[in-house]
């Protein structure tokens, strides 16, 4: 379960990576309507889903929801709206590389609350990926726009905690609905600032598009894995949708990353695959 557990993390983050490139085909949505309309397609996704599960007591997860599947809606709402906010008052690359302490921070806060064991590997593997994003984005570096990495820095601390809720509460409880919970705080968050709407058609079908496949199923794709993942694993694995995110941009729209991109990209996928095969092949051998 646990090499299924990685391929199904792994489709999560090339569909999280479509993002980049589908937005270079929207006509007049931007910013913060562009996460208003995407948090809010995907809760009517789940939504839906839900009323097909369960009929008319599809409201009662949320209604008997505990303190475990609220924390978890409003991490998932802080990542939804926060990556949006900082890369108004940031540049891409500054956001990045604050992004990439995702995997030390689930890695610390596993251990100080779930007493996940992390090996030496895992650290060498968060080093690695670490040192890979830096590189990847280090000609947009800029000393500018300390506001905004302040907001990106909300990104993976959020994701930390949320990934410790997972493996804890996910065992027990359904954790599905948090996802739906989250897009509607994103939602009513991003509205004000989003105002007045003024998205075409077309903007709408491929937002929708997004918050369907980009945003609802592989997060609740990840919600169902997380329980067979440690929380270092999923923030590891994560960091490939930076990766990908160029390479789709690359194939699909023609934009050529540069040498740097490639380079720090390549030593992220050795981190994840070093991690991944030995990791595997550990529990192989237990």
């Amino acid at each position: 379960m646990h090499r299924r557990a990685i391929l199904i993390l792994v489709l999560c983050t090339a569909l999280w990576s479509t993002a980049g490139v589908a937005t270079r085909f929207l006509e007049q949505a931007e910013g913060f309507e562009i996460a208003f309309w995407r948090a809010l397609s995907c809760m009517v996704c789940i939504a839906g889903v839900m009323m097909l599960q369960r009929g008319r007591d599809w409201l009662e997860p949320i209604r008997s929801a505990g303190w475990a599947a609220w924390i978890s809606a409003l991490m998932w709402a802080v990542m939804f709206t926060c990556f949006m906010l900082a890369l108004t008052r940031t540049t891409v690359a500054n956001v990045l590389v604050v992004m990439a302490a995702s995997p030390l921070l689930a890695a610390l806060l596993g251990r100080a609350l779930l007493n996940e064991f992390i090996g030496i590997r895992t650290w060498c593997a968060i080093v690695m990926a670490g040192i890979g994003m830096i590189w990847m984005t280090r000609e947009g570096l800029s000393g500018e726009g300390l506001a905004g990495m302040a907001i990106a820095a909300a990104v993976p601390f959020a994701s930390a905690i949320n990934l410790v809720i997972l493996k804890k509460a996910g065992a027990q409880l359904d954790l599905g609905p948090s996802v739906m919970m989250g897009a509607m705080i994103c939602a009513l968050v991003t509205l004000p600032m989003a105002w007045p709407l003024g998205a075409s058609l077309n903007d709408l079908a491929i937002i929708g598009a997004l918050g369907v496949f980009q945003l609802a199923l592989p997060c609740l794709l990840l919600v169902s894995v997380s329980r067979h993942l440690a929380p270092q694993e999923i923030a590891l694995l994560c960091l490939l949708e930076v990766v990908l995110g160029p390479l789709f941009a690359w194939v699909g729209v023609g934009e050529q990353p540069s040498i740097s991109t490639l380079q720090g990209g390549a030593l992220v996928l050795a981190a994840l695959a070093f991690n991944a095969y030995f990791s595997t092949k550990a529990r192989s051998i237990t």
